[in-house]
């Protein structure tokens, strides 16, 4: 894959992060899970750094007038945009977007739209299987209700949040097979979360993502797959939240992605998929697709997820080096893809 022109002109860039992430000081002071947590923000610091663009970090927590500020400040061609909550509060990512494209700023990552419906992870599948792709089937439920299970919804399930995303509740408890434990996690869920329980069919088979990165013309990464590589025979392949933001248990445990061996005919239909989906959901800019994928090449979509991590060792960077994009120049794409985004666009 040829690397994209870059332009003469050097650009301002604000990196928009939740305050508390705000890339200052020196990452290799920090704690194992602290590092893991920043490294995101200080790997695109550098990397927009290292391109020669003026860069401004803007972190942000409760307030509008910090994005107002910043921009009437220093008049930037473009945001690079990392923030994942607002007020505290993770689905406010979306209204975070609308604000910057109310205010015609050109930003990276997914358009309001995309993000709102990728969020709910029932919507997504209804929109999908309306189109006939396959999705696991399943259930809602909401906080404050009883648990009760519709007759055609069989055992095992998978249990997780609505909304929530970053493997957000999930642990080998999340599969449940009665009844009884089904009440248990929703009701867990409920409490932890504090969002709405989506319950849904366990699909058995391998675990492979899909990157994506583009507006109305899509780059579709090489697939990578997650492993566990000291998972006790028989237990089921999950990626839980330990797995994702724990190092020792990571190295425990053997969780590791790598590029996925597959059939090219698994390839091409994962690739045509991939596409269709993200054209359907609306997205822009970058994203994930989380899938399952079956023993005869079935392959189910779990989650999509718009703006995924981009730290340089992360999924979507290591699928993008797989396909000869280096680190600082899969960071110049973002910005031009977020440059070249029109909101104005019909879907």
């Amino acid at each position: 894959m040829s690397a994209i022109r870059r332009s003469k002109k050097k650009l301002t860039v604000v990196l928009l992060a939740d305050e508390r992430l705000l890339p200052n000081g020196d990452l290799a002071e920090l704690s194992g899970k602290e590092r893991m947590l920043r490294k995101t923000e200080y790997d695109v610091k550098n990397a927009i750094e290292s391109l020669g663009h003026t860069l401004v970090p803007v972190g942000i927590s409760n307030d509008l007038a910090t994005i107002t500020d910043a921009l009437e400040a220093h008049k930037p061609d473009i945001v690079f945009n990392l923030a994942e909550e607002f007020n505290h509060v993770g689905h406010f990512d979306q209204h975070v977007v609308s604000f910057l494209e109310m205010l015609r700023q050109p930003y990276t990552g997914c358009n309001p739209r995309g993000l709102t419906i990728a969020r709910d992870k029932a919507l997504t599948k209804k929109i999908l299987a309306y189109d006939g792709m396959k999705v696991p089937e399943f259930a809602i439920f909401p906080r404050k209700r009883a648990t009760k299970r519709p007759s055609t919804l069989d055992f095992p399930l998978f249990v997780k949040s609505l909304t929530e995303e970053g493997s957000i509740g999930i642990s080998g408890a999340s599969i449940v097979r009665d009844d009884v434990k089904l009440m248990e996690r929703v009701d867990f869920i409920h409490r932890t979360a504090t969002s709405a329980a989506l319950a849904e069919e366990y699909i058995e088979g391998r675990e492979i993502y899909v990157s994506m990165m583009g507006n109305e013309r899509v780059i579709v990464l090489p697939p990578w797959e997650f492993f566990v590589e000291n998972r006790p025979a028989g237990s089921p392949l999950i990626a839980t939240g330990r797995g994702k933001w724990d190092p020792d248990y990571q190295d425990q445990a053997g969780v590791m992605t790598g590029p996925a061996e597959i059939s090219e005919k698994l390839a091409a239909k994962l690739q045509k998929l991939s596409r269709d989906i993200y054209r359907l959901l609306g997205l822009s800019g970058y994203a994930r697709l989380d899938f399952r994928v079956t023993a005869d090449e079935e392959a189910y979509l779990l989650e999509a997820n718009p703006n995924p991590q981009i730290a340089s060792d992360e999924d979507f960077a290591s699928a993008a080096e797989a396909a000869g994009i280096a680190y600082p120049e899969l960071i110049e794409r973002l910005i031009r893809f977020g440059m070249s985004y029109d909101p104005e666009r019909i879907i």
